[in-house]
């Protein structure tokens, strides 16, 4: 069984809680988000916390992975953005009022890191991670042509490991993007934002994914909006805000939105 979380908004949607609390009322789930990023000033605590170890990765993943008992978050997330906010500024990617300073790939067992070359690391990333021999990118074609080595090998691995999994599967998208993970199949599919959760099918979110061309930043990525306008739910329910003490117990979560995963098991 896999099962996909997805974003009505782009931003603090409720995704994590909601994929946490759904791993844990899942019997042996895997949990993973393809593709994650923090910010070095808004996330500073989250990325001191890992930098400190030398290591790159989210509070959301760490979260997932707690919930399941199930290795390093690394090996469920393998890409991990981190950026800095450059206010009145474009970023190298075209990213208006931040920039990306680098990103981790964890091919295999192996973390790979691609520097920004427009500007200048802040001493806690140099000191905390091996940077030494990393390549470096001064452009979006430069990058671009990285991303279809590195990024995509790294992908496949994930997207491999999911339809091979012998378990149920939680897979967390990012910002809004309807399909993190090309060409899989989804059993049903939850798409949730503030105050709301709505449940489609996933056999006919993976067609109305394939019929949706939304071009944006340069990349083929499905955004949730663009899909969720061609389907009706097969049931949406109401999420209650919860508090920080319930957020940070799965099985407290599980317990609070038993009805939203209910209704999503149901559609299996």
């Amino acid at each position: 069984m896999r099962l996909l979380v997805a974003g009505g908004d782009r931003v603090d949607a409720g995704k994590t809680t909601f994929a946490v609390g759904l791993a844990a009322r899942l019997d042996d789930a895997l949990a993973v988000k393809p593709r994650a990023g923090n910010d070095l000033w808004f996330d500073h605590d989250d990325a001191r916390t890992a930098l400190e170890r030398g290591r790159l990765y989210g509070k959301d993943v760490a979260r997932l992975t707690n919930a399941t008992d199930d290795g390093p978050p690394e090996t469920h997330n393998p890409v991990h953005r981190l950026w800095r906010p450059t206010p009145g500024r474009t970023g190298l990617l075209g990213e208006r009022g931040r920039t990306f300073l680098l990103d981790r790939v964890r091919i295999g067992d192996e973390d790979r890191f691609v520097v920004n070359d427009r500007i200048d690391l802040p001493e806690l990333v140099c000191e905390s991670l091996p940077l030494a021999d990393a390549p470096r990118v001064d452009s979006v074609a430069g990058f671009n042509e990285l991303m279809a080595d590195w990024h995509l090998d790294a992908f496949a691995r994930l997207r491999d490991r999911v339809r091979a999994a012998d378990r149920p599967v939680v897979v967390e998208s990012y910002a809004n993007v309807a399909d993190p993970l090309q060409d899989v199949a989804y059993d049903a599919v939850a798409v949730v934002e503030p105050t709301r959760c709505r449940v489609y099918d996933g056999r006919r979110w993976g067609i109305a994914c394939d019929a949706v061309e939304d071009r944006t930043d340069g990349q083929l990525e499905e955004r949730v909006g663009a899909v969720t306008d061609r389907l009706e739910p097969v049931a949406t329910h109401a999420l209650d805000p919860l508090p920080g003490a319930v957020r940070e117990a799965p099985e407290r979560v599980a317990a609070a939105n038993a009805d939203a995963y209910d209704a999503l098991l149901a559609a299996v």
